[in-house]
């Protein structure tokens, strides 16, 4: 059992620090997620600004408790102790309904001390850096009773609201020559918001150690720390690209491919990459096909990948595939059956395929045939009437073979509501 009177000298600096810390921006959230009376879970990889969200909320709201997990002092902390942290709070400030707890996957049970305060009719918020253990956890002990909103790096939208920049829907040259330099740099750093803070990359390196070991290495329990390693750096290199576990087992010397699945399905639950499946109607296909892999932010793929190429239509890509993530979409990607032609993203609604996207660096005469094939394609197999196409300039309207195809620059689009 931890010592009370350490948890008391923990709790008043924790909340002396969480009250006076300012923020730079404040990050989107829907109202919903707020108001409702269920159990609210901010998730996301660290340092993308959920404790800046939990402010945010404590500062529109009435008196509350708060507690960050994420305590070195705190190692010795099992779920015995959640007893003694809860007379700690009353002590200290009295009864109060609204709770919130910082990163408290990190405490093995934690659900079943949640749920009994939720049943006492307190409003509690969560953070976690972990997508499918909070899930695992809140599908069993806490069902129907939590509602959760995931958060990303800035998006481009933040961004040029950090900077001070307005967007309208009309533009002068000169707002819209200052958007486009802001948008590269955007591409350079990322979207993280201490760096987009203070501009130094090398926070960048040190996130994604901090990712790879406590919430990778340590929490999985990883003991080939090299060959894992090797395979995120092989995918962070080579975002956009389609991977099947057979092709990395053989690259990179692994023993078996459920070795790889694990490792991935490890980096997913971390919000450090992500799979898109190549669509089919058949669920057994989509299992089995290759999948595109793609990082959490563009500012670290630029820093810790070997050897990346200045591939900007890749970046760009991603780019477009965390933008979609953001807004909550169903992503796929399309190859036709002859492995001919491939669209980078296809969108599902229900069970019907509804939107289709390619993403291209430079449009033009050299390449226009070739990467509206790919769209023309899907959209012919999945009876949409238009397409989109997201470059880095140029806006336009094309029909061909019937079709409607809108071409807009991706920052244009990364601000459209």
């Amino acid at each position: 059992m931890m010592n009370k009177d350490l948890l008391k000298e923990i709790v008043l600096e924790q909340a002396e620090s969480f009250k006076n810390k300012k923020d730079a921006l404040y990050r989107e959230v829907a109202v919903s997620f707020i108001k409702s009376k269920k159990i609210s879970i901010i998730t996301g990889i660290r340092r993308a600004g959920k404790s800046t969200l939990m402010r945010q909320i404590a500062e529109s709201g009435g008196p509350f408790y708060y507690f960050n997990f994420e305590d070195e002092r705190l190692l010795d902390f099992t779920k015995d102790d959640f007893n003694s942290l809860w007379e700690v709070f009353l002590e200290l400030y009295g009864e109060r309904k609204t709770i919130f707890f910082d990163e408290i996957q990190y405490v093995k049970g934690w659900e079943k001390f949640v749920g009994r305060l939720f049943s006492d009719d307190r409003k509690i918020f969560l953070t976690g850096s972990s997508a499918n253990l909070l899930s695992r956890e809140l599908g069993t002990a806490l069902t129907g009773r939590h509602i959760k909103t995931e958060l990303y790096p800035f998006s481009f939208r933040e961004f040029l609201n950090y900077g001070e920049i307005g967007y309208q829907n009309i533009l002068t040259t000169a707002t819209r020559a200052k958007i486009k330099r802001q948008f590269n740099f955007y591409l350079e750093f990322g979207g993280f918001p201490e760096v987009v803070i203070s501009r130094d990359k090398n926070e960048l390196r040190q996130l994604y150690q901090d990712v790879l070991i406590k919430d990778l290495i340590v929490r999985f329990k990883i003991r080939d720390t090299k060959s894992f390693r090797e395979l995120v750096l092989y995918l962070i290199s080579n975002v956009g690209s389609p991977m099947s576990f057979n092709n990395l087992k053989k690259i990179l010397g692994f023993k078996n491919v459920t070795t790889i699945k694990n490792y991935i399905d490890f980096l997913e639950e971390a919000y450090l990459i992500f799979s898109v499946p190549r669509y089919d109607y058949s669920v057994k296909k989509q299992i089995v096909n290759n999948r595109k892999i793609y990082g959490i932010d563009m500012g670290m793929i630029r820093e810790v990948a070997f050897s990346f190429s200045e591939n900007s239509g890749r970046i760009l890509e991603n780019v477009v595939f965390l933008e979609l993530k953001r807004r909550g979409q169903e992503i796929y990607y399309y190859r036709d059956k002859f492995n001919k032609h491939e669209c980078d993203f296809l969108i599902r609604e229900g069970r019907k395929i509804t939107t289709a996207i390619q993403v291209v660096d430079r449009f033009d005469l050299n390449n226009r045939e070739r990467e509206i094939s790919g769209l023309v394609s899907a959209l012919r197999d999945h009876k949409l009437k238009e397409g989109i196409v997201l470059t880095s300039s140029g806006n336009e309207e094309l029909i061909l073979d019937g079709f409607k195809i809108k071409i807009k620059p991706i920052w244009q689009w990364l601000l459209e509501d």
